[in-house]
């Protein structure tokens, strides 16, 4: 077992800390301004002052935090993880966050004695809870060998993508197709909505054919049931296709579908929808047919 400091104990992180628990690891995290959630201390999570004190404690250090500013602040700021950081520490960065920078990251820790992984996930809140999380490995093969066994605690699907940076290029991949399919969800339901059918049949029958999807069924259900409390925020949703639209960018590349699921997001933060849970994309939607989805 080993000695972990996790740092991001937010809607994913707090779960995901749990399993690493119950799997026999000790973990530590840095101070917060709210107290350590009691499953975590019941548990024997232990709290410490900084970034730096974890890394002085820690064989392996976990970021799950929001974006890259913030990755950059817990590794490289004040007291920052690489000012404690131990020969052959294991940096594993599991947050959505720039490819480019993340090489950047990988570049000084491995300088700084350290090993460096990037391993974005995907699965939401539930994949957390449930420890089925899809994680997307950057890695050398020592790197991504030596993560395998501490992401298998908190993951169903792992895969080794390629070097430093590559598990985040395919996590924006990834927010890309989950953006324009929740759209694609929400467009078909209101469509069926303001026809007069009844939206939940439709999306039963839905489910059996060819537009079966997990994003049918899940976020399908929240926007029947208009439960819109996060599972994922939109604004880490818009943070994650800036990160899309800004690659494509330098890669001289159009992405129009991904361009106006943004303005949709865009749509929904505007009217005090920033925090809604990404299927809240109906709304804005909702706004433009002037007519609601009923379940």
């Amino acid at each position: 077992m080993s000695k972990i400091g996790f740092i991001g104990l937010g809607i994913m992180g707090r779960p995901m800390a749990g399993h690493l628990l119950d799997a026999g690891h000790e973990l530590v995290t840095v101070e917060r301004s709210k107290p350590l959630a009691s499953e975590l201390a019941d548990k024997g999570m232990q709290t410490l002052v900084h970034p730096k004190a974890v890394a002085e404690q820690a064989e392996v250090v976990i970021t799950m935090v929001p974006d890259t500013p913030d990755v950059e602040q817990v590794l490289f700021g004040e007291n920052g993880v690489i000012e404690g950081l131990q020969p052959d520490t294991l940096v594993i960065d599991m947050s959505s966050i720039a490819p480019v920078p993340t090489r950047e990251f990988a570049r000084r820790i491995v300088e700084a004695g350290g090993e460096y992984v990037d391993a974005p996930v995907s699965g939401g809140e539930g994949g957390a809870i449930n420890a089925a999380l899809t994680i997307m490995v950057g890695a050398t093969d020592q790197g991504f060998e030596r993560a395998r066994p501490i992401l298998e605690v908190m993951g169903k699907t792992i895969t080794h993508i390629g070097g430093h940076g590559d598990g985040q290029t395919c996590k924006v991949a990834n927010q890309i197709v989950v953006a324009l399919t929740i759209e694609a969800v929400a467009e078909g339901l209101l469509f069926a909505s303001k026809a007069g059918a009844d939206v939940a049949k439709v999306r039963e029958s839905l489910l059996g054919g060819l537009a079966q999807s997990k994003i049918l069924d899940v976020h399908g259900a929240r926007m029947i049931q208009r439960t819109f409390d996060p599972g994922f925020k939109i604004k880490l949703h818009q943070k994650d296709l800036n990160l899309a639209l800004e690659g494509a960018r330098s890669l001289d590349l159009a992405l129009p579908g991904t361009a106006n699921a943004q303005q949709l997001f865009q749509a929904c933060a505007a009217h005090g929808g920033a925090d809604w849970d990404h299927s809240g994309i109906l709304r804005a939607l909702e706004g433009l047919a002037n007519h609601e989805v009923e379940g």
